[in-house]
């Protein structure tokens, strides 16, 4: 078993949950209106479906890269996003928001799994480490979500009672 500082495993899960410093994922996209989730703003060619299938796959591809010596990543760019002229059904935002949480979970999971040592290179990896993919992941994630929270801003995507709302 592996001993690592408890803090620091629990730091990374705060990381991922976006509890620290900034807005969740689950308050950025909660009660997001279905006419929204397709929804451009002047001069951004993508939707808040797009961002947030993006970063789906851009975490699931992490996960993947960590649990399976085998994995391909998608091509980059065009792989780790939907086409802009792509449009979603409220089904499929769902499934983007579930795919996107339960990928989440288990990265959290790998964070608090005291048998794992965070700093140690990954087997089939070895100048990689979970602790850099799980950095990287959540830096790439809290990106994204301050982007769609101010793509939802715009947008004026938020519902009317949100405690986000600043300047109306």
């Amino acid at each position: 078993m592996v001993k690592q500082d408890t803090q620091e495993r629990r730091e990374l899960v705060g990381l991922l949950r976006g509890t620290n410093a900034h807005m969740s994922f689950e308050e950025v996209v909660d009660r997001f209106a279905e006419d929204a989730i397709n929804a451009k703003a002047p001069h951004v060619p993508y939707s808040p479906w797009h961002l947030v299938e993006h970063m789906r796959i851009a975490q699931w591809d992490i996960l993947r890269f960590i649990h399976d010596p085998d994995h391909v990543s998608p091509v980059f760019p065009d792989g780790y996003r939907p086409h802009p002229k792509e449009k979603a059904t409220l089904t499929q935002w769902r499934a983007s928001v579930r795919g996107f949480l339960t990928d989440r979970t288990d990265l959290e999971n790998l964070a608090r799994d005291e048998r794992l040592d965070l700093h140690a290179p990954i087997p089939h990896a070895p100048n990689y480490t979970i602790y850099r993919e799980i950095l990287t992941v959540s830096n790439h994630n809290s990106y994204h979500i301050g982007e769609l929270a101010m793509l939802r801003q715009v947008l004026r995507a938020w519902p009317s009672d949100a405690p986000y709302l600043t300047g109306r």
